[in-house]
């Protein structure tokens, strides 16, 4: 089997672009990277391609549970690694993309996982707030406040009451990672933009229709672009400051993904091309065919 390619980066860089233009050009099926592109009808808050924009390509993981649906990173990791078996056997390429890193991280590497464990980013955290959290448990040590990623994982083993195990630098597959970046004022004045649009593509009659129907829902409560307008809807919150509120949270997640993908992977970082993206599409496909990937 080929090596995988997985493309990591930033929210709003323009990786699922990236993604299905490579894939036709090495005859490659796409595995979602995203996790909330998984439930249906989160269509305009998790911008997931549309029918139409994935221009035949066969995707994978996309729309797959309903909103009040759990799905979690144990989920995750045995659909992709049946995936990647199903589509080898095809004698298709594989391309996996998203901003997911601790999902793509686990299918890829030997994590392993109790059947049943929950595994979340708590992404909606701040640090701070997830060292109050495990004070709580009244452990004799408690970890440094700035090493979020220490503390992610014993609030994870404290609220799951067990020993989650794994073997994080030990990778399962042949892959090849690529990360695509700019500078932090581009990006952030991208985001910034890219929730304006959803705005008007839209988001609040999405949500709204939503939080009536399923209240409790985890993605709902917790997914970024979804989870700041209770709020707005339940307290009388002001539009601009949830639609503030997103922007923010976004910037900061796009802040965790870049440090994420540098310290998890031994990825390949191109500088796109924002005024010209074919240019960024063809660095790429050459960089493919140099290292014979293709």
């Amino acid at each position: 089997m080929k090596d995988i390619i997985v493309i990591v980066g930033p929210t709003g860089i323009g990786k699922t672009k990236l993604s299905i233009e490579l894939a036709k050009k090495i005859d490659a099926e796409i595995i979602n990277g995203d996790s909330v592109s998984i439930y249906k009808k989160l269509d305009i808050g998790s911008a997931k391609p549309t029918i139409e924009e994935r221009e035949g390509i066969p995707h994978h993981l996309i729309d797959i549970r309903d909103v009040d649906e759990d799905y979690t990173v144990f989920d995750y990791q045995k659909d992709v690694r049946r995936l990647i078996e199903e589509i080898s056997n095809r004698n298709k390429r594989i391309i996996i993309v998203g901003g997911t890193g601790l999902y793509i991280k686990a299918a890829l590497y030997d994590y392993n996982f109790t059947e049943g464990t929950t595994y979340n980013e708590y992404n909606d955290l701040s640090n701070e707030e997830i060292f109050n959290k495990i004070k709580i448990y009244n452990i004799d040590k408690l970890p440094e406040l700035n090493n979020r990623k220490r503390l992610v994982r014993l609030l994870n083993k404290l609220e799951n009451n067990e020993e989650i195990t794994n073997n994080k630098d030990k990778l399962l597959y042949n892959i090849n990672v690529i990360g695509i970046e700019t500078d932090r004022e581009t990006l952030y004045d991208r985001i910034n933009k890219r929730v304006d649009i959803m705005v008007k593509n839209g988001l609040i009659d999405e949500i709204t229709a939503l939080k009536e129907y399923y209240p409790k829902s985890r993605i709902l409560n917790s997914g970024i672009g979804y989870k700041e307008f209770n709020e707005y809807l339940f307290n009388n919150g002001k539009l601009e400051d949830t639609i503030e509120s997103i922007k923010l949270n976004s910037r900061r997640f796009a802040k965790r993904q870049f440090t994420f993908f540098r310290n998890q992977f031994n990825t390949k970082w191109f500088k796109v091309d924002l005024n010209n993206f074919n240019n960024t599409i063809n660095e790429v496909y050459e960089y493919i065919k140099k290292e014979e990937l293709i």
